[in-house]
């Protein structure tokens, strides 16, 4: 059973607002008692998985995702560099719980980002959590990229859109990845917005089945009847995620 584990491992993947699916998965994971003793997330994971550190249970991150729109989390910028920008994120993240700091988590978290100078991957464990999370959630073209201890920084998923790598070092000896991209098929987008993120998806899912693959238990929700960027959906999102985990998890 996997309850049974001792080191178990969750790596929240990126997909923007399909990170709604995430709650769910967390609701499944409180109903069938499955105990998690690291996460790690990338992009809106990351945004995840900092409240799950933190001690926030699913339902009060519901509460949080309910309340966000898409330009919550951003404002409009005047940077070179990207179209928008997203300091309000960070401002929700002390809003919500302080000036936190990784080494005040319950549970053990890392984030991914990537250094957009040299296209490395960055894991981020220590230091402040808001600028993580502004930094793994930066996608490139759309946010103005975050400086942090002297690195220019974007979203991780470029590097590893579901953080596997992170856990295993972290001391993880089970892994349950979510992939919230690989499912999902395309649709014309609306906006520069959607190009983008449409764009950074198709790059990315290759590669992410590749990563998953040291995954013990993959969650794959098919979320593709769901737009990115439409917050609209939240709670069917999240009942999606749910009812997938549930399906993967609890037989």
């Amino acid at each position: 059973m996997i309850r049974q584990k001792k080191n178990i491992g969750l790596a929240l993947g990126g997909g923007a607002v399909l990170g709604a699916a995430h709650i769910g998965v967390l609701r499944a994971l409180e109903e069938l008692k499955i105990p998690i003793s690291f996460i790690a997330g990338t992009s809106i994971g990351a945004f995840v998985s900092a409240f799950v550190a933190f001690g926030k249970r699913w339902d009060e991150i519901e509460e949080l995702a309910n309340e966000l729109k898409w330009l919550d989390v951003s404002s409009i910028s005047l940077s070179q560099f990207g179209l928008l920008s997203n300091k309000k994120m960070g401002k929700l993240f002390k809003d919500t719980l302080g000036d936190v700091t990784f080494d005040q988590a319950k549970i053990p978290v890392a984030m991914i980002a990537t250094d957009i100078s040299n296209g490395e991957k960055v894991i981020i464990k220590d230091g402040e959590i808001s600028t993580a999370v502004m930094a793994s959630t930066c996608v490139p073209g759309v946010f103005v990229p975050i400086e942090r201890e002297g690195r220019l920084l974007v979203d991780g998923g470029v590097v590893e859109n579901v953080p596997i790598t992170p856990l295993k070092e972290m001391g993880a000896d089970f892994i349950i990845g979510v992939d919230l991209i690989s499912k999902r098929s395309s649709r014309k987008p609306k906006n520069i917005i959607e190009v983008i993120l449409n764009t950074v998806d198709f790059t990315l899912m290759a590669a992410t089945k590749l990563q998953t693959e040291e995954a013990n238990i993959l969650i794959s929700p098919d979320l593709s009847a769901y737009n990115m960027v439409n917050t609209d959906n939240v709670k069917d999102l999240i009942k999606t995620g749910y009812e997938e985990a549930i399906n993967t998890m609890g037989s």
